[in-house]
């Protein structure tokens, strides 16, 4: 990919993301982080909303569809670690109910918001040593 194609799409997330936690704003959520960089992976957002800890993966495409279809098991399972990696170092967000979540951007619409997208099976994630919550 070349350095210009490059710039345009951290762009264009950098757009989403920042439309993305306008909205969130605008429905109660508090922004505790964007663009967080764990050891693991990054966390395009993570929000707060009474007793709920949403980390939020966002994706702009030209479509909703092509947008929902672009979120693969693997970044799925990487969001999974990196929110085991953030809550284990910050102890007051361990009571918080964590939830994922994905919003889907498109051109000249608001955004779409997935609410709990996916699961993280915490029988799994422990037995591979990824997760201590």
């Amino acid at each position: 990919m070349s350095l210009e194609k490059r710039q345009r799409a951290w762009r264009r997330g950098w757009w989403a993301e920042t439309l993305c936690t306008i909205t969130l704003r605008l429905r109660g959520y508090r922004i505790m982080s964007r663009r967080l960089r764990t050891p693991v992976g990054e966390i395009d957002i993570l929000a707060r909303r009474g007793r709920t800890l949403a980390v939020i993966e966002v994706k702009a495409r030209e479509d909703f569809a092509g947008a929902a279809e672009s979120v693969t098991d693997r970044q799925k399972q990487r969001l999974i670690r990196a929110a085991g990696w953030v809550v284990a170092g910050r102890p007051d967000l361990a009571s918080l109910d964590t939830r994922f979540d994905v919003m889907l951007v498109a051109p000249r619409c608001w955004p779409r918001h997935m609410v709990d997208a996916w699961r993280a099976d915490p029988q799994w994630l422990k037995s591979r040593g990824e997760i201590s919550w």
